[in-house]
C-alpha cells in the first residue's frame, strides 16, 4: 500500500479549495426496513378464500339508533367480554362503513373480516355509524351488522366501542386466532 507523499496532499488541497461544505437540513431520515422475504408459494398456500356465508335477510327495527350491540359466543368467558367493552384490547385495524350501500359494506365486512384473521389481530374497530344519515334515519347498517357478525364463525364477541372510540356507531370485535 502506497503511502500520500506531501506533493500529493497538496495538489488535494489546491483541487478542492474552491468546494463548499454542504449546510446541514437537520433532517432525520427515516431508517427503512429491507422487507422480509418469504416465498410466495407459502402465501398462496395459507390464503384461504373468503366465504360470503352471510344472510341477506334484513330486520330492520332490530336495533335502535342509541342501541348498544353485545355479542359473546359461548365459551367466551365473562372477565373477557368486560375486558372487550372497556376497550382494553389493542385495535389492530379498523374498517370504517360510512357511506357505503349494504350490499357494498357487506363484502367489505367479508373480506376485512377475512384478512384480520389471517393476519392474526386478536381485536378489530368496525365503524357503521348511528344511522342518522339514512333515508330512513334508522341504523341499517348497524342492523346489518348485527346480524352479519354473528353469522362469521372467526367472531368470538363484539360490541359497542366506547364514546372516545365511537360509541353506539362503532363496535369492537374479537377475532377467533388463526392456527
Amino acid at each position: 500500500m502506497s503511502r500520500m507523499t506531501e506533493e500529493d496532499i497538496l495538489l488535494f488541497r489546491k483541487s478542492m479549495q474552491d468546494v463548499k461544505p454542504l449546510k446541514p437540513d437537520n433532517k432525520v431520515l427515516p431508517h427503512k426496513k429491507n422487507p422480509l422475504t418469504h416465498p410466495k408459494q407459502v402465501h398462496i398456500n395459507k390464503a384461504q378464500p373468503c366465504k360470503d356465508t352471510l344472510s341477506e335477510k334484513y330486520e330492520p327495527a332490530n336495533v335502535e339508533l342509541g342501541d348498544e350491540l353485545s355479542f359473546m359466543r359461548a365459551g367466551i368467558q365473562h372477565n373477557v367480554m368486560l375486558k372487550l367493552k372497556r376497550g382494553q384490547f389493542s385495535i389492530k385495524d379498523e374498517l370504517d362503513l360510512h357511506g357505503m350501500v349494504v350490499r357494498i359494506a357487506r363484502k367489505e365486512v367479508i373480506n376485512f373480516l377475512c384478512r384480520c384473521q389471517q393476519l392474526n389481530f386478536r381485536c378489530v374497530r368496525i365503524i357503521h355509524g348511528k344511522g342518522y344519515g339514512s333515508r330512513q334515519h334508522q341504523p341499517i347498517l348497524k342492523n346489518q351488522i348485527n346480524q352479519w357478525l354473528r353469522q362469521r364463525n372467526e367472531v368470538l364477541a363484539f360490541c359497542s366501542a366506547r364514546p372516545s372510540d365511537g360509541g353506539t356507531g362503532a363496535i369492537y370485535v374479537l377475532i377467533k386466532q388463526n392456527k
